[in-house]
């Protein structure tokens, strides 16, 4: 249904609990809250539960929106917010990293961009790489690529292993903070384990 079809959602009656127009809120932004979402967490069945957490915040804290100035921005924000705390909590979990990287590959396998991002990706990662200190990207590629342990590593450059690891912490966060700037979050997130 186009969204010029509806009534304007009156937030007053929202705010004193009529769950009419609550609904009638429900479906004015529903389809616009999950495309939002989509384009940060890449499944849609997550979108749809973070949408109804949008909606339920909505109405637990209704009494509140009738004071709210400009309410497309303050929804859309509550959805933005839910959408970042979703993604750091599947960094932290497995079990959510492997289904939010699941449907990023299904998403993928449906396009032809998706060697294209690959490239795009491994090519952010090079110029991260590039942007090392001339020490700490030798021993990050000591590390990472000639999968060197710390000791080897400590003995070839003749320096001690806390100063080995000292330089891949360092790596490791600018990689990743460079990456938050340049690419897609939520691939940002996934991959964050590789470094």
């Amino acid at each position: 249904m186009e969204e010029a079809h509806y009534q304007p959602v009156d937030l007053q009656e929202v705010a004193a609990g009529n769950e009419k127009a609550f609904k009638d809120l429900f479906d004015k932004y529903r389809g616009r809250l999950f495309h939002y979402i989509s384009r940060f967490v890449k499944s849609d069945q997550v979108a749809e539960e973070l949408v109804l957490d949008v909606f339920m915040k909505i109405w637990t804290g209704r009494e509140l929106i009738a004071q709210v100035q400009h309410f497309d921005a303050f929804l859309f924000r509550i959805a933005h917010n839910k959408s970042i705390d979703f993604l750091r909590s599947a960094a932290r979990d497995p079990r959510l990293q492997e289904l939010l990287c699941e449907a990023i590959e299904l998403a993928g396998a449906d396009t032809a961009d998706a060697a294209l991002i690959t490239h795009e990706y491994e090519e952010k990662v090079r110029k991260a790489i590039s942007l090392l200190s001339p020490q700490c990207k030798k021993v990050y590629t000591l590390s990472r690529e000639q999968d060197l342990s710390h000791d080897e590593i400590a003995r070839q450059l003749q320096i001690s292993p806390a100063t080995v690891n000292n330089h891949i912490v360092l790596a490791q966060r600018f990689i990743r903070n460079y990456l938050v700037k340049e690419i897609d979050l939520a691939i940002v997130i996934l991959l964050i384990g590789k470094f």
